[in-house]
């Protein structure tokens, strides 16, 4: 995964399974990465609830550092 790649995923209609998943990546066109990536997914019944228990280092708010109160 990149950062690229999981964007494709952010909008996706959380929690999903990995069938879901790979009809949204299809359905909205995104690339052939994110498709293959999805269907290497081992654990084909589980259900997802973000893009984080799909690729651990995806980033969150947290991980940018700046002040929301400033703006």
């Amino acid at each position: 995964w990149t950062l690229e790649l999981a964007s494709y995923l952010s909008d996706a209609p959380w929690p999903a399974t990995k069938d879901e998943l790979v009809d949204y990546a299809i359905r909205t066109g995104a690339p052939l990465e994110v498709v293959e990536n999805l269907q290497a997914i081992e654990d084909e019944d589980d259900s997802y609830e973000s893009i984080q228990e799909i690729w651990s280092d995806y980033p969150t708010d947290e991980d940018f550092l700046w002040n929301e109160d400033e703006y």
